[in-house]
């Protein structure tokens, strides 16, 4: 049977590290374009950019990308440019809980479970196999206007990291990739140091990890290590997903009895607005109603869950009829069942 897990729709109100942003910087740079001119629109400065601990909003970032696509002549490849300064050492506690993974699935799960902590905006699913894990991307949230060299930047990131992360990888492992038409070099992944089938003609983008490759070490596998980045990684998660707004407002509502959580159209009429007003005015602030239900629910499963209930006592406090029901909404916000985080 196939598991799966998601993140959902593409909630870019996140603060995110400046990394990607950075490296925009340093592109159109060496293409003689002045800094100040790049991030004109966004309210930043190079003196904040160039700050480690800076973070900057998606709309930042992509008022970033094209004011790059516009001053840059031939703006052809900046994506690949751009993916192409990515580095191991810019990942910052995610690189971390990579490396120290036990084993490629579990780093990959970590991947997805974390992109809000990177500076995609791919929307990735997971979904696993007998024949092995397989990333789906998902682009159509991404502006048309830079979705073409934002999609490109972001997978030559992942291609120029991945034989990082992986080592000398696993003799005989096929990745099978659909590139749709992605026009992300080859030679890229040759990198990889893996041998892959490549499909162009099928419509989407994905990438398949062989069942083979899956239970291969990680290069730096250490369980404590991984164990603090990850819990690392959960606080700064955690941070970022921190709402202001009708957001919040509606995050204590939904907050006051989680075993009965209302109804959007409930919601709507204690409010006295119409669902079409709340869904709009949840899209101003870039999340919807689904997206703070499966946030509140999610934090306090692992709240409760750590704290020793059972999977079923959780499922039930939570409102759900059935245990099985819970189990796969967990699946899909971790990427691994509530019984393995209860034995933890």
């Amino acid at each position: 049977m196939a598991t799966s897990a998601s993140r959902e729709g593409a909630n870019w109100d996140y603060p995110r590290t400046a990394v990607a942003s950075r490296q925009m910087l340093e592109t159109g740079e060496a293409h003689g374009i002045d800094a100040r001119a790049l991030l004109a629109g966004t309210g930043l400065t190079p003196a904040q950019l160039a700050d480690p601990t800076t973070e900057v909003q998606a709309g930042q970032e992509l008022a970033i990308a094209r004011n790059l696509l516009r001053l840059v002549d031939e703006p052809t490849g900046l994506g690949l440019e751009v993916g192409m300064r990515a580095s191991l050492a810019n990942t910052g506690l995610l690189g971390y809980a990579f490396l120290t993974s036990p084993t490629v699935r579990d780093a990959v799960t970590l991947g997805v479970r974390f992109a809000a902590l990177s500076s995609t905006f791919l929307n990735v699913s997971m979904s696993e196999t007998a024949d092995g894990l397989t990333l789906d991307v998902d682009t159509s949230q991404i502006p048309p206007d830079v979705r073409e060299f934002l999609v490109e930047r972001d997978l030559v990131a992942i291609a120029h990291i991945g034989p990082l992360l992986l080592g000398a990888g696993a003799p005989g492992a096929q990745l099978q990739i659909v590139l749709g038409e992605t026009g992300i070099p080859l030679e890229l992944l040759e990198a990889t140091g893996l041998d892959f089938t490549v499909d162009r003609d099928s419509p989407g983008t994905a990438v398949t990890f062989p069942s083979e490759l899956l239970d291969q070490p990680m290069p730096a596998a250490d369980p404590d290590t991984a164990a603090m980045s990850i819990a690392q990684c959960e606080e700064l998660l955690d941070r970022r997903r921190h709402r202001g707004g009708l957001s919040a407002q509606l995050r204590a509502r939904l907050l006051e009895d989680p075993a009965r959580i209302p109804s959007m159209a409930t919601v709507a009429r204690e409010l006295a607005v119409t669902e079409r007003t709340l869904h709009r005015r949840l899209a101003a602030e870039n999340t919807s109603f689904r997206v703070l239900v499966d946030e509140i629910r999610e934090t306090l499963a692992v709240e409760l869950l750590e704290a020793g209930l059972t999977v079923e006592e959780v499922a039930r406090r939570l409102g759900y009829s059935e245990t099985p029901a819970f189990t796969h909404a967990f699946v899909r916000w971790r990427g691994h069942p509530p019984s393995q985080l209860n034995r933890r």
